[in-house]
């Protein structure tokens, strides 16, 4: 069975654009604001973290992109706190990550939440691995990512709602 190309609308040119926007905002936020917050360079991880939420949260429409935010932020929030709780007691390692997503995944079920899951893992490995890489300041990690995500849903989330007013408003169409 051949697939047949799919033509491209001015809206998907449009959302291409969008998005290719929305991740230089985001890097651009994220190398110039960071240092001023935290007297440091900004580092890589943190920057790919925040460019990957806000590509994450960029979607089809307003609605879809604010559902997959709170997705991210609730899912990120479930992280930081068994994360932090975690690295305040013990150093980061595998062992202690694999028990962290076991814990969470079952706490995002409780929650009803099971959409969720896959983002509240990939949170959790990426906290805990860069935490090892530097245990004297491993706590700081699930602070950092946090602000990492809030930053790129931000970002994200506006970049998809002032380009669907734009568009919808220069197209004559109704908003989605």
């Amino acid at each position: 069975m051949q697939v047949q190309p799919e033509k491209l609308s001015i809206r998907d040119v449009v959302h291409a654009v969008d998005l290719a926007i929305t991740t230089f905002i985001t890097y651009v936020l994220t190398t110039s604001i960071t240092p001023l917050l935290t007297h440091h360079p900004a580092q890589p991880v943190g920057i790919l973290w925040a460019v990957i939420s806000a590509v994450f949260v960029f979607r089809d429409t307003r609605e879809h992109s604010l559902s997959a935010g709170m997705s991210r932020l609730f899912a990120t929030c479930v992280s930081f706190t068994l994360c932090l709780v975690y690295l305040l007691l013990f150093p980061a390692n595998p062992f202690g990550m694999a028990i962290l997503i076991a814990i969470g995944t079952l706490l995002m079920t409780l929650a009803g939440r099971r959409d969720e899951i896959g983002l509240f893992a990939i949170t959790t490995a990426v906290v805990l691995i860069v935490a090892a890489e530097n245990p004297q300041t491993a706590w700081q990690q699930p602070f950092l990512r946090l602000a990492d995500t809030v930053a790129g849903v931000t970002v994200g989330i506006t970049c998809k709602w002032i380009a669907s007013f734009l568009f919808f408003r220069v197209s004559g169409q109704e908003a989605r």
